[in-house]
């Protein structure tokens, strides 16, 4: 019996790709949070995750140049990535990046990464623990 992977592990593995480059850009913003002129940008979560479960039904290949470029892909945030609105006013320099907003957005995107990868620990041992009896 085969054991399919996309069935036991749900949307997590696609959640933490996602959650992953979501971090990546709120540690930009947050290292930009002095730079004139710079916007703080954040990933639509559910357009990237609708995005990613397309690309795990359709195959989610990479258009290669070469026969000898190795075929895949797993960025599935595409046009997901938006400027965010400021919830302060101008300062004066043009940046759009409140600090303390960034901060909170990083700490929930972790704690919310952190569950997922619970998660998918939890199910792994139980595929070990499964296959393990198989065998007796």
């Amino acid at each position: 019996m085969a054991i399919s992977f996309d069935k036991a592990f749900g949307v997590h593995p696609h959640a933490m790709l996602i959650r992953s480059q979501r971090a990546e850009l709120l540690a930009t913003n947050i290292a930009n949070a002095d730079t004139p002129g710079y916007k703080a940008k954040d990933i639509d979560f559910a357009s990237a995750l609708k995005t990613a479960k397309s690309h795990q039904q359709s195959g989610n290949s990479m258009v290669t140049t070469n026969a000898k470029h190795i075929a895949g892909g797993s960025r599935y945030v595409g046009n997901s990535e938006m400027f965010r609105s400021p919830n302060q006013t101008d300062t004066g320099d043009g940046n759009s990046v409140d600090i303390q907003v960034e901060r909170n957005l990083y700490t929930k995107n972790s704690l919310e990464y952190q569950a997922s990868l619970q998660f998918m620990s939890g199910k792994i041992k139980g595929l070990k623990k499964a296959l393990g009896s198989q065998g007796a």
